[in-house]
C-alpha cells in the first residue's frame, strides 16, 4: 500500500511537471497584450452603401491607427553593440641595509663586529578586465492599442506564439508610440517606440535543459566555495 502511495504521489508529480512545461513564460510586457475595439458613436442611424454607423471612420480617413482596438505592425530592427575594457597596475619597492661597525669596550666587540643585515620587500598587483555584447533583432510583429494616452501617444501590446516540433516560442512586444511616427502603411520601427520591452522565449523540455535545476540553484547559493 505504501508502494502505491509512492508511485502515485511520483506519476503525479511528473504530470505537474509535464503541464509545468506547455505554460506560458512569464512576460514583462504591458498588460493585456490584447483588447477588443471600443463601441464607436455612430452619427447617423439609417446604415446607407458608403456610411456604415458600427463603422465611425470618414470615408478619405487613412487607416493608421489611433483607437483603442486597432492593430499596428512593429518593424524589429533591434541592434545593440557595448564594450567595455578596463586595467589597473600597482607597484610597491622597498629595501633597508643595516651593519654593525667596530665597537670598543663592548662585550662581543669582536664577534659583533662587521656584522650586517639586509631586508628587501616588493610588492605588485595587476588586474584586467574586458566585456563584451553585440546583441541583433529583427522581424516584424502586429500589436494591438491597448490605451490612448492624455498626449494621443498609444501604448501597443502584442505577442506572436509558434509552435515548433515539441515547444512553443513567444515573441512579444510592448510600448509607447507617437502617431507621428506611425507610417502610412501602419507600420513604425522598434527604435521609434519608447519603453519599448521586446522578448523571445520559448518553453518545452528543451528549454528546460538549458535552465539549471531548483535543487542546484540551491546549492549554488548556500555553498561558500
Amino acid at each position: 500500500m505504501q508502494a502505491f502511495r509512492f508511485f502515485s504521489l511520483l506519476a503525479l508529480a511528473g504530470l505537474a511537471g509535464c503541464s509545468a512545461l506547455q505554460t506560458t513564460p512569464p512576460t514583462a510586457v504591458h498588460q493585456p497584450m490584447s483588447v477588443r475595439p471600443e463601441p464607436r458613436t455612430a452619427q447617423a442611424s439609417q446604415p446607407g452603401s458608403i456610411f456604415q454607423p458600427n463603422f465611425s471612420r470618414p470615408l478619405f480617413e487613412d487607416r493608421r491607427a489611433r483607437f483603442v482596438g486597432d492593430v499596428i505592425t512593429i518593424n524589429l530592427v533591434e541592434q545593440t553593440a557595448a564594450s567595455k575594457k578596463s586595467s589597473a597596475t600597482a607597484e610597491r619597492n622597498a629595501s633597508m641595509a643595516a651593519s654593525i661597525s667596530a665597537m670598543a669596550k663592548v662585550p662581543l666587540a669582536g664577534a659583533l663586529g662587521g656584522l650586517g643585515v639586509t631586508a628587501s620587500d616588493a610588492s605588485k598587483f595587476g588586474g584586467k578586465g574586458d566585456a563584451a555584447a553585440n546583441n541583433a533583432f529583427t522581424g516584424t510583429i502586429t500589436t494591438t492599442v491597448i490605451e490612448v494616452l492624455g498626449n494621443g501617444n498609444l501604448v501597443v501590446s502584442g505577442e506572436k506564439q509558434i509552435a515548433i516540433n515539441q515547444g512553443n516560442e513567444f515573441i512579444r512586444f510592448s510600448g509607447v508610440v507617437n502617431p507621428v511616427n506611425v507610417t502610412g502603411s501602419n507600420t513604425v520601427q522598434s527604435t521609434q517606440v519608447a519603453d519599448a520591452r521586446i522578448e523571445y522565449r520559448a518553453n518545452g523540455y528543451i528549454d528546460e535543459t538549458e535552465n539549471m535545476g531548483w535543487m542546484q540553484r540551491f546549492f549554488v547559493n548556500v555553498l561558500p566555495f
